[in-house]
């Protein structure tokens, strides 16, 4: 069987001809399609939880047999909480947010009649390959339909039948529209995803979210630009000028909202000074709410040579293992770690950081202003919890995952970071526009360079 005959190159190309298609169709089109496929998710709802529940009845026996993490079991849990409400509520949010497209960031009058427009534009076809969340594949398709992405979808193994089923009913939300049903698709195996990869003539972007193994397996084997992030590794400082109160709330917040997730803290930085007053506060909380504390030699003596810290001072506080301060722990442990001055804390951040969002505790304006400059990360907060660190909180309604990259898109990528740009020259001159009549000898026209006032291209 030729290269051309094989299914991911079927799904590749009608997942770039329904992109092609979908770019004369006009955006509110594209509103129109995320309102019908909440209305398909709601009638089918039984449908899908149904599905949903034989993916966790099955992922539940894995656990059982050690080949599961706890924290991998809880994100497949559709019917959580108001996990369902949420997910619909991202489309509708999504929908009602400003088209990214057709936005000008640049105009130029380079002569008489002739004007270049930077233009905002989709970027093609997305490959997002993600673990565990089946929320992730209606997150991802109101996204990509809103900012005008075809999109391929991979779930984990542990989440198929219920990626399937959302799948199947946005097909049948889009079929009334008039986006074509290739426009979102899913697939299944690890062999599409590996077939996928080498087709960069169809796909324009790889979007991993999930574990650091697999961004970096993807990133070593695909020529296709990838935009992730390897991991979550967030870190908080304790500046000498912290406030107490603060320094509790933010600390335990970014470690037990939720474990599990990348903007989770993994490692907390505590200036010297601190070790026989708030640190004993914030660790009194932190063994109150059942966290594991990895510490360094300061801060482990601290807490031993102090008994009134609770029971859990003999079971949860141990020495830091050499690793401790390179592991995204994913659960309710902690590296801490004490520093002489925070030059010493963002140099530690810097090198031993995943670039994702490192947060800093401190009163003083001097102190923070050296932190948010001097940190490299995606996010660097000050006196605030690393969970707001998600598109939703932001504003984006929704996000398709955070880039701790350097280039187009980082932190968290809503509908802003699924664009790119085109430059659109429109001459109007009787004779059209040449080169040739530009230049620095006799009777050469130079360049106006001049800007225009337009929010739009006018045509």
């Amino acid at each position: 069987m030729s290269s051309e005959a094989t299914p991911a190159v079927s799904i590749a190309t009608s997942a770039k001809a329904a992109f092609e298609a979908s770019q004369l169709i006009e955006a509110s089109e594209r509103v129109r399609a995320l309102y019908e496929i909440r209305r398909e998710l709601e009638a089918r709802k039984d449908e899908i939880l149904a599905a949903n529940k034989a993916d966790m009845d099955a992922a539940q026996a894995e656990v059982a047999a050690g080949r599961m993490s706890g924290s991998l079991f809880k994100r497949l849990d559709l019917n959580k909480g108001d996990k369902w409400d949420s997910m619909l509520q991202g489309i509708v949010d999504v929908a009602e947010l400003p088209d990214p497209t057709g936005k000008v960031s640049y105009t130029s009058e380079l002569d008489e009649k002739l004007e270049l427009y930077r233009v905002s534009c989709p970027i093609g076809v997305l490959l997002v390959i993600f673990e565990a969340r089946p929320e992730v594949v209606v997150n991802i398709a109101a996204l990509a339909i809103k900012s005008g992405n075809a999109a391929i979808l991979k779930g984990g193994k542990e989440s198929a039948q219920t990626a399937q089923s959302i799948s199947k009913t946005i097909q049948a939300a889009l079929s009334r529209t008039q986006i074509p049903d290739s426009y979102v698709q899913t697939i299944q195996t690890r062999a599409e995803v590996s077939s996928l990869l080498a087709l960069d003539k169809y796909i324009d972007l790889v979007i991993p979210r999930g574990s650091g193994e697999l961004v970096r397996n993807i990133q070593n084997n695909t020529r296709i630009p990838v935009m992730g992030h390897a991991d979550g590794l967030c870190s908080i400082y304790l500046d000498e000028s912290a406030d107490r109160e603060k320094a509790v709330r933010v600390v335990v917040d970014s470690k037990i909202d939720y474990p599990a997730a990348c903007n989770s803290v993994e490692t907390l930085i505590i200036h010297e000074s601190l070790l026989n007053t708030i640190w004993l506060d914030v660790a009194r909380a932190l063994l109150s709410a059942n966290v594991l504390l990895l510490c360094d030699g300061p801060s482990l003596s601290s807490l031993t040579s102090t008994a009134a810290l609770g029971p859990n001072l003999q079971t949860h506080v141990r020495a830091a293992p050499p690793d401790a301060y390179e592991t995204e722990h994913l659960s309710l442990t902690l590296s801490v770690l004490t520093v002489p001055s925070l030059a010493a804390a963002i140099r530690h951040i810097n090198a031993h950081s995943s670039h994702h969002t490192d947060s800093l505790v401190a009163e003083s304006e001097g102190a923070a202003s050296i932190f948010v400059r001097g940190v490299d990360s995606a996010g660097a907060f000050v006196n605030a919890s690393t969970r707001f660190a998600d598109g939703f909180r932001y504003g984006f309604g929704t996000e398709v995952g955070i880039s701790t990259g350097r280039i187009h898109a980082r932190g968290p990528v809503g509908l802003e970071g699924l664009v790119t740009y085109k430059y659109v020259l429109r001459g109007q001159g009787e004779a059209g526009h040449i080169v040739g009549e530009f230049g620095t000898g006799e009777g050469k026209k130079k360049f106006k360079h001049q800007p225009i006032q337009a929010s739009a291209v006018p045509f």
